[in-house]
């Protein structure tokens, strides 16, 4: 279950309050900033982050999976040595004022298997749920990668059938298509064929080591993996070349799987990865899975030890190297150290702020920051319960509004309504309210027209459905 000492790796957080560093208000003030690897999400970012777990949230319902929490904090035991040495040393880890050996969760995975280890009675299996939540890694920070990022995980647990695992790659699919990505790649890879390989490099006994440097080969390059190979893990030259023309094997599924089972041949584990994935690319194809966004790729091996069947990563095809916003795989042993029962479960897990940073690199995110499509401007301060009678009649159609807090001059009321992202602006003084009218400005289209009161609330609904944002 791991070593519950300190280690010289781990990050410990005194509990106890501290005032040594703070600097008294009165005195100066103190410097407004965040730690490095964490953000602040402005509400266009927070708003853009919120549609895509809304998303995440209908598709993943769309499929049957229920939803479930558990938090944040979980005893170092359950998180140590699930993940392997890396995760291990980038656990923000601690002793609280019980003195409890504490750690944040650094995924949803291992926390989920002892869930369903803990609640096994109450939930059945198969089991299906979808967590959406924060994570902290204490890794180095780079574009798209932070200490502090949230996770969309689905699972399937309690089930070994390749059924589970056409399922998550037809999951990862519909998540990416109804984000509204046209190009993605999803590559498949499985554990199996590695493992088979390891063992007929006679490499078995290294094979965690072997796996987590072939897993940075996109990263570094096939040379410096090579380097990590036989410097680090301790393979031959002629091992580690072995291993990168393994990984580098092209083709369509059907050929690569050719190519990999004559190599294989005699070993049953291999075989036993050959297949699965054989059999999840054909029950694919009638699913209506397109054929150009799945290919099997003998490179990925997922850094994390729990993995042990099928294996999935998702990149973009016009930025590639923000890395992987879809991973997961099948992971049969995971829940065995919490219970006998076996649990073999199968998922994967959107990586919200790394899609979130490509988004933002790619131009796809709007930059509104209001929820609200209709800004009722504050022209009459006597006219106040009127104004608010109009915001509350647009909310019960359906429709968000929002009433500027003041009476301002028109032209500021605009420009806030310009910079906030509103779709409309409702116009209103003492002639309008005499004739029963409103002054509907698009604020998109700059366009302007008066409608009549009891007309406003269909003519507001024509615009806000014509598009997006101002």
């Amino acid at each position: 279950m791991g070593d519950s000492s300190t280690g010289p790796n781990s990050f410990i957080v005194n509990c106890e309050p501290s005032t040594e560093n703070l600097i008294p208000v009165s005195d100066s003030l103190i410097k407004p900033q965040t730690l490095k690897g964490f953000r602040d999400y402005l509400p266009s970012a927070a708003l853009a982050r919120e549609k895509l777990t809304e998303t995440a949230r209908d598709v993943y319902r769309s499929y049957g999976f229920s939803p479930i929490d558990t938090p944040a904090l979980e005893y170092s035991q359950i998180l140590l040595g699930k993940g392997g040495d890396e995760s291990d040393k980038q656990l923000f880890r601690f002793t609280d004022q019980g003195d409890r050996d504490i750690a944040m969760r650094f995924d949803l995975t291992v926390p989920f298997a002892r869930f369903a280890a803990q609640h096994l009675n109450d939930i059945g299996t198969p089991f299906k749920r979808y967590h959406i939540g924060t994570v902290w890694r204490a890794e180095k920070p780079q574009r798209g990668r932070y200490r502090e990022f949230m996770q969309c995980d689905f699972d399937t647990i309690g089930t070994d059938s390749n059924a589970s695992d056409i399922e998550t790659l037809l999951v990862i699919h519909d998540l990416m298509d109804r984000i509204g990505f046209s190009g993605f790649t999803i590559r498949v890879n499985h554990r199996k064929l590695l493992n088979g390989l390891l063992q007929s490099l006679d490499l078995a006994e290294k094979s965690a080591a072997v796996l987590r440097a072939l897993d940075k080969l996109g990263k570094i390059g096939a040379e410096a993996v090579k380097s990590e190979l036989t410097d680090a893990v301790g393979a031959t030259s002629e091992q580690a070349d072995q291993v990168l023309e393994f990984a580098g094997l092209t083709g369509t599924p059907a050929q690569i799987i050719a190519q990999v089972e004559s190599q294989l041949t005699g070993d049953d584990t291999g075989l036993e990865g050959v297949d699965r994935l054989r059999e999840l690319f054909v029950g694919a194809e009638p699913a209506g899975l397109p054929a150009d966004r799945t290919v099997l790729d003998t490179s990925i091996a997922r850094g994390l030890d729990y993995y042990t069947g099928t294996i999935y990563e998702t990149f973009l095809d016009d930025l590639p190297q923000i890395g992987s916003v879809c991973s997961g795989g099948r992971y049969d042993n995971l829940a065995g150290l919490f219970t006998r029962q076996p649990l073999p479960g199968v998922g994967a897990s959107l990586g919200l702020d790394r899609l979130l940073a490509a988004m933002e690199e790619l131009g796809l995110t709007d930059s509104g920051a209001t929820p609200a499509d209709v800004l009722i401007v504050h022209f009459d301060a006597d006219r106040i319960g009127e104004y608010m009678r109009l915001g509350r009649r647009l909310r019960q159609q359906g429709i968000a509004a929002e009433v500027y807090p003041q009476a301002r001059q028109l032209k500021k009321q605009l420009q806030y309504a310009d910079r906030k992202g509103f779709r409309v602006a409702l116009i209103a003084g003492d002639r309008e309210f005499d004739e029963g009218v409103w002054q509907v400005k698009d604020l998109r289209e700059q366009e302007q027209q008066t409608v009549a009161d009891d007309e406003l609330v269909e003519a507001v609904r024509r615009i806000v459905s014509s598009g997006g944002p101002a």
